[in-house]
């Protein structure tokens, strides 16, 4: 493969994490270029079960650089303990093969608690936040008050820059919250604890990936959620702070040079969500819960339990066309073996209309699922590792889905192991 994005088509949690695992051998950097700590993904190995969270999923290959770049809100806290959680688990994390870029920006400890504080104070009207300080991170980024990694290097501009920073910060958390002030002794010790930890893994990762390129190396982009949590793109205001796009991979990553060949666009078999804002095919109840536990769908950084609901062609087909993916992965097919037919949501219902576009934000709300139904299978397909074995109408509903959305599916996913999957 040339230089791929991997990128999630829906509302994120499609599987993204273990096809990065499934395919990285073939790159020789990974990069996460856009979010923050607020989403997982899963990896399921050798050494066992993973959920990443900062950490890009080539970090269990040997031979791979990964790189966490400018794009990303770097958390200084939760990435210290994933590193230190690997570790304990015989994964190797060194400044050889994880090295974080001198211009992405830091989240403080203030990023958190003014999430928390706003999610409260939004009350029934609340984003979903996982609370993990990403919306208060993205908006102090944009108004050029974040601190940059590489001032972790520049002990006396930090310094300064951190005192400049917390007066602005502490009007906002006193006036508008009436929160307690955040004390300058106690950030200058945070920052001294995880500045010592962190200086080893800070490098020009622009110049590093610069010099990669005209040695025709290859890199892999990996993205964090999906299309429908796009800032600009997405279920907005349900969305989460950043552009999860392939086309902002190289922007992120610190390449802007980068052309990306190939768009792997990650879809589950059916659809699932976390967090807040309109779920067209959105199931409840008993139905809901028989198909959440037979995926395990529950959220990889919060535990929460996945809203859940049969495969939505409108979101999917509008996510593929946002991603501009090239090809699709369909993740965790095994798990609808258990359905006598099928459900596919395949158009909305808008005031009486029937449609087939995905719509603005703010009619989301009314529209209603309209649903096709397909034979299932009825049979375990775990241990199926090509095409032509798998059953019938398993090789149909693929079939339809692929002519539905207008791409090639190239790999499908049956089962959370490395080596469940088979390539078309």
């Amino acid at each position: 493969m040339s230089n791929c994005a991997i990128v999630g088509i829906n509302w994120g949690d499609e599987g993204k994490g273990r096809i990065v695992d499934l395919l990285c051998t073939e790159y020789d950097y990974v990069i996460r270029y856009q979010g923050g700590g607020n989403a997982g993904h899963t990896v399921v190995n050798d050494l066992g079960k993973f959920a990443l969270h900062l950490i890009p999923s080539g970090i269990f290959h040997k031979g791979i650089v990964n790189i966490l770049g400018n794009g990303v809100a770097l958390d200084p806290e939760n990435l210290w303990a994933e590193i230190e959680s690997l570790r304990e688990r015989g994964v190797s994390v060194t400044p050889e093969n994880l090295k974080i870029s001198d211009r992405a920006s830091l989240l403080l400890p203030w990023h958190r608690e003014l999430d928390e504080l706003e999610e409260n104070r939004l009350k029934d009207k609340k984003y979903g936040s996982t609370k993990q300080g990403i919306a208060p991170f993205y908006s102090d980024k944009y108004q050029k008050k974040t601190i940059l990694v590489g001032e972790l290097l520049h002990s006396k501009h930090l310094k300064e820059h951190v005192k400049d920073l917390l007066e602005w910060k502490n009007l906002t958390l006193t006036g508008v919250y009436g929160a307690e002030p955040l004390e300058l002794e106690e950030l200058y010790a945070w920052f001294d604890e995880y500045g010592e930890k962190l200086r080893p893994f800070i490098a020009d990762t622009g110049k590093i990936l610069k010099k990669a390129q005209s040695e025709g190396k290859k890199i892999l982009f990996e993205a964090q959620l999906g299309s429908l949590r796009d800032l600009d793109y997405g279920i907005y205001p349900y969305t989460t702070s950043s552009n999860t796009l392939a086309s902002y991979a190289p922007i992120g990553s610190g390449l802007g040079s980068a052309p990306i060949e190939e768009v792997l666009g990650v879809v589950k078999a059916y659809s699932t969500c976390v967090g807040e804002g309109p779920f067209v095919s959105e199931w409840f109840g008993e139905e809901a819960e028989k198909l959440r536990k037979a995926g395990a769908e529950y959220g990889a950084k919060t535990g929460r339990p996945r809203r859940v609901g049969p495969l939505d062609i409108v979101a999917t087909r509008y996510g593929v066309e946002c991603q501009n993916a090239t090809c699709v992965v369909i993740t965790k097919l095994d798990v609808l073996s258990y359905m006598e037919k099928i459900p596919v949501c395949v158009s909305y219902e808008l005031n009486g209309e029937q449609i087939n576009d995905f719509p603005f934000p703010a009619e989301l709300e009314d529209c209603k699922p309209v649903y096709e139904y397909l034979d299932g299978w009825k049979e375990d397909i775990s241990n199926v590792r090509k095409w032509e074995d798998l059953p019938k109408n398993a090789q149909d509903y693929i079939l339809y889905i692929e002519k539905r959305i207008g791409r090639p599916i190239k790999y499908i996913s049956v089962g959370p192991e490395r080596n469940a999957y088979l390539k078309r």
